[in-house]
């Protein structure tokens, strides 16, 4: 099982296996052929409070992280952690965001939760 989490802006490579996109909102000025994305479960983002809390004043990585880890815990969520951590079960997984700093983001908190 293999988990990574890169730039949905970098280029696809080979060791990508399954894409999976994990932010809300399309990435600017991306299209869909150049991401190549296989999914797109918009379940497994941070909710929008969640978010907001966490750009608005340079607020605690680990307190975002315990937050969003307890959104994850929520039924849907849930299902769809559950269904990723299946994907990665069978083959390689990267999980795709447009954050500027990947190991500080949802996506590195997801790819953790997914390991474990």
């Amino acid at each position: 099982m293999s988990i990574r989490v890169r730039r949905v802006y970098a280029s696809p490579e080979p060791q990508d296996g399954v894409r999976v996109l994990v932010d809300r909102l399309w990435p600017r000025g991306l299209s869909k052929d150049a991401a190549r994305v296989d999914e797109w479960p918009k379940g497994l983002t941070p909710s929008t409070e969640l978010r907001r809390w966490y750009h608005a004043d340079e607020r605690s990585y680990e307190e975002f992280a315990e937050r969003y880890e307890a959104e994850l815990a929520a039924p849907e969520a849930a299902e769809l952690v559950e269904h990723v951590r299946e994907l990665a079960r069978k083959g390689d997984v990267t999980l795709l965001t447009a954050s500027k700093s990947p190991e500080q983001s949802h996506a590195a908190v997801l790819a953790r939760l997914l390991e474990a």
